[in-house]
């Protein structure tokens, strides 16, 4: 995912925004320059920093950047360094930690599972994100490793249950479809059983989603798929875990997805130590 300078200048003025308030009530007791680096507390998979750069066009201060998102850093080391203006750097502190704890979490969470996979099988992320944050968690998963699924309903059509229940039929939905939406788009139909996924391949589905399947099931499909419908992409979705994937590799399915990979992600912990104090505002 190619982020756009202005898509995360807007995002830091609102994550600002909602700390800031009226105004850091500290400022007024503070002058002068100082420095302070950021340190990991645990093992993980960082990301964010390439939204926390940008907080040097926001405020007084520079960095200097010793990972890049996506690498892999250990318990004690020094992410980044951060210089300039006390005032700024106390103000921006905590929303600073806040975007690195939170990406780095669903980074590292998503490694867990592309770690598993290994190449033999795609991992994707849902739209099972926090209102407002799609963009940004989706990019943590990213720097991760997986492979990020739509991000908006402007982004391929999925016709799920919910949409195929005011249609007579898979068919029926995908031929209205085609007609509606340009050709270019690609439709994927949500599938609960096998009868669902023949009748959507033999449809025109681009992409058909095993939902909630069971394996012998998901076999079935898969073989069904390559002996007459070799170009139709598989995906596998529902109760994804880190135990089960190679169950799902060894089905032959081309890829699964999770939204655990975002929502199940827990924060990492970082802490910021300002030069010449031991103090770490922590709230």
């Amino acid at each position: 995912m190619k982020l756009m300078k202005h898509q995360i200048i807007d995002f830091l003025k609102s994550v600002l925004n909602e700390d800031l308030g009226r105004g850091d009530l500290a400022r007024e007791l503070l002058k002068g320059q100082n420095s302070a680096k950021v340190i990991a507390k645990s093992d993980g998979i960082v990301a964010g920093l390439e939204y926390i750069k940008y907080f040097s066009e926001l405020a007084d201060v520079k960095f200097s950047f010793f990972f890049e998102d996506g690498s892999e850093y250990k318990r004690g080391d020094v992410i980044f360094e951060i210089y300039g203006d006390v005032k700024d750097l106390l103000s921006i502190e905590r929303s600073m930690l806040n975007i690195l704890q939170h990406a780095s979490g669903i980074a590292s969470n998503a490694y867990e599972f592309v770690k598993i996979a290994s190449d033999e099988i795609k991992i994707l992320d849902t739209r099972k994100t926090r209102p407002g944050l799609r963009v940004f968690e989706k990019y943590a998963a990213k720097c991760g490793g997986i492979t990020n699924h739509r991000l908006g309903l402007d982004d391929s059509l999925m016709l799920k249950d919910t949409h195929l229940a005011n249609f007579t039929s898979i068919t029926e939905a995908l031929h209205i479809a085609r007609e509606a939406i340009p050709f270019t788009t690609k439709i994927e139909v949500e599938c609960e059983n096998i009868e669902m996924a023949i009748e959507a391949m033999e449809a025109g589905a681009d992409i058909v989603m095993c939902d909630n399947m069971e394996f012998d099931e998901i076999r079935k499909v898969v073989d069904i798929r390559n002996k007459n419908y070799p170009h139709v992409f598989l995906e596998a979705s529902g109760n994804v875990t880190l135990k089960n994937i190679k169950e799902y590799i060894k089905t032959g399915i081309d890829a699964i997805s999770s939204g655990a990979i975002i929502h199940q992600a827990t924060f990492k912990d970082f802490s910021m130590k300002m030069k010449g104090g031991s103090h770490n505002n922590k709230r």
